[in-house]
């Protein structure tokens, strides 16, 4: 029995082996030239599918457009428009705010440069010398005596401020 089975569906695939190619595998070609189906007949063997109605009724709803999804799209096209054009606005606000900052900090560079020489060159110019004497020669400033020398500790190690009854 499974002899059968097998020769049954080798026969079958060998059958439809032959309609598919349109020919007898039997026969034998002589000639370099072998026929060949011309395209037309090709066409003209396939059968037409049928197509299912509620098929070609969602591709014919596909092809055609209504009004409210064209407003729709109308829409999404101006929003989306209006998003990018704010975008580029927003980039180009920002490119020229960088630019401002970053001369903002070359001309704070040179101020700071331009304060330190001045600074140093009003440090060079003092002479202590001249201070202390017109401090104690013309002001009656002196050194500090035994007693005026006040010691704080402080504990937190910032700074201190000392307040008297004299300076409030």
């Amino acid at each position: 029995m499974g002899q059968n089975r097998r020769n049954y569906r080798r026969n079958t695939y060998e059958e439809n082996r032959r309609a598919y190619l349109g020919r007898n595998r039997d026969e034998y070609v002589y000639g370099n030239a072998v026929r060949k189906i011309s395209p037309q007949e090709e066409w003209e063997q396939t059968p037409a599918k049928k197509v299912n109605p509620g098929v070609r009724k969602n591709r014919e709803k596909a092809r055609h457009m209504s009004a409210g999804y064209v407003m729709f799209l109308a829409v999404a096209l101006c929003a989306a428009a209006f998003i990018l054009v704010n975008y580029i606005q927003l980039q180009s606000e920002l490119t020229t705010l960088t630019k401002t900052v970053a001369d903002k900090e070359s001309e704070l560079n040179i101020l700071k440069l331009s304060n330190d020489e001045d600074y140093n060159r009003i440090i060079s110019s003092i002479n202590l010398e001249d201070i202390k004497r017109v401090a104690i020669g013309e002001l009656g400033m002196g050194y500090a005596k035994e007693g005026q020398i006040v010691e704080y500790e402080n504990e937190e190690g910032d700074y201190m401020r000392r307040v008297t009854e004299s300076n409030k």
